[in-house]
């Protein structure tokens, strides 16, 4: 099964669900902020896409943390972030049955990956 993770009142997200019921595709909704994420998944989104794709740096929570934080390179704490803020993740994440993820939301990405 398909499942796309992010947040309900994102309008990217929501962007997604709507080209995603229109191309008829079966998919489950992940709501990272009120149903949290495991370790193993933001491991694997990051093994999968690279730590720059998956952190949004423009995000309202990445601008509000310290200096001390933002400044951090290892990849291990900057993980363990995401698991506590999720909000930081860049929406929405698309994890596809055989273990493909996308990162964003870009209609012509969407229908390459479904072959619509």
């Amino acid at each position: 099964m398909t499942t796309i993770y992010g947040i309900s009142n994102c309008d990217t997200v929501r962007k997604a669900r709507k080209w995603l019921e229109a191309e008829a595709v079966e998919f489950e909704f992940h709501d990272f902020r009120k149903q949290g994420l495991s370790a193993e998944q933001v491991a694997r989104w990051c093994a999968a896409a690279g730590i720059d794709k998956v952190l949004n740096k423009r995000s309202t929570t990445w601008r509000q943390l310290p200096d001390e934080v933002k400044a951090t390179t290892d990849e291990a704490a900057l993980q363990a972030l995401l698991v506590e803020q999720p909000t930081l993740i860049k929406r929405p994440v698309l994890e596809l049955d055989d273990g493909r993820i996308e990162i964003g939301f870009k209609a012509d990405s969407y229908a390459a990956l479904f072959g619509n």
